[in-house]
């Protein structure tokens, strides 16, 4: 018998992982089947199984890999000279999420999934560990980003790096929340925010700054 290349296998997963993607989006977590799965990709079950053993493990495979190319993104940028601001950066972010990671898949469908795997974490613990892993990675990368435009001279010093890290986090996962919800929104409207906020002089700042 045959071997079968790495290539093959690697392939193999990211077509069972890309189709089990879009039936959740489309369907949510709860009413997609294996069955569902399997129609999908067009795969016989033992091919599936071979790779994941059900609905649980491939909703954890995707938030993983979803995880794990945000925090990479986050860290080339605080490898960056100058590293690009958080307009910029959450841009990406967002369209990573909601406009390129399934092929075909309903923007909103997506979100709200997304919105599905955060609450699933309530009564499954190994996806909840899984987002926990995915959350403290994103912190750690986001504070060293931090730093970065601490040491650029693009941000005052005086609070915390990991409360700066949390907030902007927050930030693209209320906007996640807003297109489960309602709807309409795109990485531009959360770039324009940002940068407007980001413009904001508050008054007396510019003396206050110059007496210390």
């Amino acid at each position: 018998m045959a071997r079968v290349s790495q290539e093959h296998l690697d392939a193999r997963r990211r077509q069972i992982l890309d189709g089990a993607a879009r039936c959740f989006a489309r369907n949510g977590f709860h009413a997609t089947s294996m069955q569902d799965v399997l129609a999908e990709v067009g795969l016989s079950a033992g091919a599936v199984y071979r790779y994941f053993r059900g609905k649980e493990e491939l909703i954890g495979a995707i938030a993983a890999e979803a995880f794990a190319g945000i925090r990479g993104a986050f860290e080339e940028a605080s490898r960056a000279t100058p590293p690009p601001t958080p307009d910029v950066l959450l841009g990406a972010v967002l369209r990573l999420f909601l406009e390129e990671r399934v092929e075909g898949a309903d923007r909103q469908a997506f979100a709200r999934l997304i919105v599905q795997v955060w609450t699933e974490t309530l009564r499954n613990e190994e996806l909840a560990a899984t987002l926990a892993e995915g959350y403290r990675g994103m912190r750690d990368a986001w504070t060293r980003l931090v730093t970065a435009y601490r040491d650029g001279g693009l941000l005052r010093a005086d609070v915390p790096a990991d409360r700066v890290a949390r907030t902007l986090i927050a930030t693209a996962q209320g906007f996640i929340a807003q297109q489960a919800l309602f709807g309409d929104v795109t990485a531009e409207v959360l770039e324009d925010g940002l940068r407007g906020l980001m413009s904001m002089s508050v008054p007396g700042s510019a003396e206050a700054a110059r007496r210390s």
